[in-house]
């Protein structure tokens, strides 16, 4: 004790020690000296920066940066040794973010809302995402105020508005340069209020390195933006590259930002969702996201249950989804939309002169907007609406201006994996009018010899839960009594989400089509018909956007889904023009670059069959389809554009009751829409869902 009171003074006398001093240096550290931090995350923010939904042109308080700010301050009191980093998928998301990036681009001298606001909040580092290529590399160098070293993306003279903190970008290099286009890593050196073995309290510098991650399918998925300008290494292999050079840099503590969720199979250079493997590369602490999930569970009274794809995880995979460890490293995911705050805390103590972590004293969270009571949402930061005040409303006036095209019903997603299609069924239709305009008009004979092969459209609804209770198409019915201003420019986007999706069409046999909607069907649970007790229909929304559906006009191509079945046998009763689809027979499947890419794992669609490349974005064909019926005249009704059921269930009679989780209060819609197996509405759970019974025998 003599000893440590000794070295107090002079840490003292030299103005070492806390209260506004200087850090201790390395070598006057005492021995055992602890320090606990804490490492705040936010994923996936889409540019939601308020709690707003253009799309519905209403408030919405589940979500949005202003609240999440909230959390972020109140983590901060809690925790004064702090560093905020953000996971990726930043600028792209919202009409906000078309309406900078594409309708009305941002200036160089202006800086994206989304980062005004992640400025006000003083981010320490940011890492990227798979979306943040979607508007094309020279519009990221800009917003990034970047130079790639890349030929022929040329970042605008002068000094652009940007992000303040570092921007990292750890697996992801120039095809000529062979050079990062993004700096690997950072280190953000940070003065902390440490205690040491006394008692007593000194100021330290801990270095806190940080790495980020995206999957390597930014190829297939921006092809046209990146294809011969970047490539992109698996994640295992640029940690190992990078964590070793950060440790002999000085990093104290080394996170790593991975964009992509927790997969436990076997690793491949190749994973979309590759963080599991980072827990083995000599990291101390891993943030994730990308498939918009809540790890670990909520520890807020009445917290959601743990999504079905981390509860499926096998034990043997040493996954703590409870507590948030993977392979002991703490690991978080805060959902997505700014709804949840990652909170990793740890404690670090000072043994043989370095900081060393101490497993036991470690906690993870994933706190969300009701964490104080479980019921009660907090309030927005009054102080990052006035920042981006100007961009909220040229959004909204965006989302008014009028298409000019009248509707008589009302397209929603609120049932789509129960049978109804009126929000999928027009965007197949418009997909469709597209290629086969397309193939008469084509000059090339390869494609022109296509013309009498039938034109099938796939598309998934992209707003059916994924991303909460209130995330849902509804597109209301337009030039009514009600709602006499028509279809809206914000209504495309709520029917076709991805704006930076192009049309694509490949040719595929029979034999393609089925194991595509075996795929498709992957998104049902398996339900047993003895069983007493509930079952869920779809019991994680998580990946929703792979759930195609399949049309042909006037309703050619039809099929049953067997939810009984295991996964891989569920397709039934497959016919086009009323004969069963043969293995050797040719369709055109009219859909968008992702999925032709090979986006979703479809077995054989890998963009070997693509024929058709447009360069026309799947929402802005949906606009002008909607647009070219206004200009004719013509009226969007439910009986030729939202009621042609190519799909349903093989029935069958349950023992217990089957639940279809959606957003509350819209049994009538189901009814009146003809949604007969949607038969009454139950409770909620905690995630604000309705349980809806659905009778598989209707």
């Amino acid at each position: 004790m003599k000893t440590n009171l000794v070295l107090l003074a002079a840490l003292t006398a030299a103005g070492l020690v806390a209260c506004g001093g200087s850090s201790a240096p390395d070598n006057a550290i005492p021995e055992g000296t602890t320090v606990t931090l804490a490492l705040l995350e936010t994923t996936d923010l889409h540019s939601n920066v308020m709690s707003y939904n253009y799309y519905a042109l209403a408030d919405d308080t589940s979500l949005g940066l202003e609240r999440t700010s909230t959390l972020v301050q109140a983590a901060r009191a809690e925790n004064p040794n702090n560093v905020l980093l953000d996971d990726g998928d930043v600028i792209q998301g919202t009409l906000l973010a078309d309406l900078q990036a594409v309708a009305k681009p941002v200036a160089c001298a202006d800086t994206l809302a989304i980062h005004k606001a992640m400025n006000a909040l003083k981010y320490d580092g940011g890492g990227m995402g798979n979306h943040e290529f979607n508007y094309g590399l020279p519009f990221l160098s800009q917003i990034t105020n970047t130079d790639f070293g890349i030929q022929g993306v040329s970042k605008p003279a002068g000094t652009c508005g940007a992000p303040t903190f570092p921007l990292v970008l750890t697996n992801v290099t120039g095809v000529a340069s062979q050079k990062p286009i993004l700096p690997p890593y950072a280190l953000l050196p940070r003065d902390f209020a440490a205690v040491a073995p006394d008692g007593s309290k000194l100021t330290v510098k801990l270095n806190i390195g940080i790495m980020s991650f995206v999957p390597p399918q930014i190829l297939e998925w921006d092809q046209k933006n990146l294809a011969g300008k970047v490539a992109v290494t698996g994640v295992q292999e640029a940690a190992r590259q990078y964590v070793p050079e950060l440790r002999s840099k000085g990093a104290d503590l080394v996170v790593a930002l991975s964009h992509g969720g927790l997969d436990t199979s076997a690793y491949s250079p190749k994973m979309e969702n590759g963080s599991y493997h980072l827990s083995t590369t000599g990291i101390d602490a891993l943030m994730i996201g990308h498939s918009h999930l809540v790890f670990p569970k909520g520890k807020e009274s009445n917290a959601p249950a743990l999504d079905a794809s981390f509860a499926a995880i096998p034990a043997s995979a040493n996954v703590d989804a409870i507590n948030g460890f993977v392979n002991g490293v703490p690991t978080v995911m805060a959902q997505s939309w700014g709804r949840r705050l990652g909170i990793i805390r740890m404690t670090l103590a000072r043994q043989g002169g370095k900081w060393v972590v101490q497993p036991a004293k470690t906690t993870v969270e994933s706190r969300g907007f009701k964490y104080t009571d479980g019921s009660t949402v907090v309030k927005a930061d009054p102080a990052i609406a006035p920042l981006v005040a100007t961009e909220h409303a040229a959004t909204i006036a965006y989302a008014k201006q009028p298409l000019g095209v009248a509707t008589d019903f009302e397209m929603s997603a609120y049932f789509a994996l129960a049978g109804d299609v009126s929000a999928i069924q027009l965007v197949n239709q418009a997909q469709i009018d597209y290629v086969k305009k397309f193939i008469a008009a084509s000059t090339d004979t390869t494609i022109a010899s296509y013309k009498n092969i039938p034109v099938i459209s796939c598309s998934a609804p992209f707003k059916a839960g994924r991303n909460g209770s209130s995330d849902f198409t509804d597109v209301a019915p337009g030039a009514s009594a009600a709602a006499p201003v028509g279809l809206q420019v914000r209504n495309p986007g709520d029917l076709y989400l991805y704006s930076n999706n192009n049309l694509q069409a490949v040719k595929i046999k029979g034999s393609d089509l089925k194991a595509w909607l075996e795929t498709a069907a992957k998104q049902f649970g398996q339900i047993d018909p003895t069983k007493t007790t509930e079952q869920d229909l779809v019991p994680s929304y998580g990946t929703i956007y792979n759930y195609d559906v399949f049309y042909a006009e006037n309703n050619a191509l039809t099929y049953q889904i067997d939810v009984t079945k295991p996964v891989g046998s569920r397709i039934a009763n497959l016919s086009y023009l009323g004969k069963a689809v043969a293995d050797g027979d040719d369709f055109i499947v009219a859909t968008n670059d992702y999925r032709a890419g090979g986006g979703g794992n479809v077995p054989g669609i890998d963009g070997s069959k693509t024929i058709i490349k447009s360069p026309d974005a799947n929402q802005a064909v949906v606009s002008n389809y909607l647009m070219a019926q206004g200009q004719a005249g013509g009226k969007v009704t439910l009986a030729n554009n939202g009621s042609a059921r190519s799909w349903s269930f093989v029935k069958v009679a349950t023992a217990g009751p089957v639940i279809l989780r959606s957003a509350p209060g819209h049994l009538a819609l189901a009814q009146s829409s003809g949604i007969t197996n949607i038969v009454a509405e139950g409770a909620q759970d905690a995630n604000g869902f309705a349980k809806y019974k659905v009778d598989l025998s209707k």
